[in-house]
């Protein structure tokens, strides 16, 4: 079954995104069995050569962006999804409650500090999306600081594609019902009981809130040189196919090359 996954799951620039429209337990006709799994496991092998090709060619770097509610899949997507990659070319940033340090500073310091070099894929979990998303469902500033971000946050993402930085970001949606689902299993299940908190149960008093938030964040922030990408991920497994398979097209749409080599191998002599 062939399918264009980043064609199918862009946000085309200035589009109104209303995620009610959004199925989150799509799968676009794929189906759970060999043939899906033969596919992930395709895009897999492709990831792992073509990371080796952009750390070689060493002209641009790849930066991936994760956001979604809780229980949305963020860590699973990573540890799966870049389960084959070379670690030593590949950081994962989780961004958490700003340090001391981190909030002295404009709320992009931190974020600009973690993006890639040329050569390496970048992995943000969560991202400078949290200072238009949680800082705005709880008033942590006033809507005139929060509502000015949106325009900063797009003219950083200019700034790193014009620095040779390919930005890819995806939401993870799923339905409140899976959210719910997800969260019980973490009880149910003494391995995971640990990642449960209050706070994870508290904000789903939110649920709209949010909702509204990532809507204007996906509709503002949704741009050609850095666009989001709707992830229907209700199934693992499909969110896994839908995300492995967008970041093997954006790498094969760099054309990426092996540079020549630094010397004259013709000319090498063996004693």
């Amino acid at each position: 079954m062939a399918t264009n996954f980043s064609k199918e799951l862009i946000i085309k620039p200035g589009r109104k995104v209303q995620l009610r429209k959004f199925d989150p337990d799509d799968t676009l006709g794929w189906k759970k069995g060999r043939a899906m799994e033969a596919s992930l496991e395709k895009a897999l092998q492709k990831l792992d050569k073509l990371q080796y090709l952009l750390y070689a060619d060493h002209k641009h770097a790849l930066l991936v962006v994760f956001q979604g509610l809780d229980a949305a899949g963020k860590d699973g997507t990573i540890r799966h999804v870049m389960s084959r990659v070379n670690p030593q070319g590949c950081r994962v940033t989780a961004f958490k409650p700003p340090s001391a340090e981190e909030a002295a500073h404009d709320f992009l310091w931190r974020v600009h500090k973690a993006v890639p070099p040329c050569g390496d894929i970048g992995i943000f979990n969560r991202s400078q999306y949290e200072d238009v998303l949680i800082v705005r469902v709880h008033n942590l500033v006033p809507k005139e600081v929060w509502s000015e971000r949106y325009a900063q946050i797009n003219r950083f993402e200019e700034n790193l594609h014009q620095n040779k930085v390919r930005i890819l970001k995806f939401f993870l949606h799923i339905s409140k019902e899976e959210q719910k689902k997800r969260f019980m299993e973490r009880i149910d299940d003494p391995d995971k009981r640990w990642k449960i908190s209050l706070a994870d149960f508290n904000e789903r008093k939110f649920w709209d809130e949010y909702i509204q938030a990532y809507e204007d964040a996906l509709t503002l922030c949704g741009t050609k040189r850095a666009p989001w990408f709707v992830i229907p991920a209700d199934k693992k497994w499909f969110r896994n196919l839908a995300v492995s398979h967008i970041i093997v097209e954006t790498l094969e749409d760099m054309h990426l090359k092996f540079p020549p080599p630094a010397m004259d191998v013709k000319k090498l002599k063996w004693r």
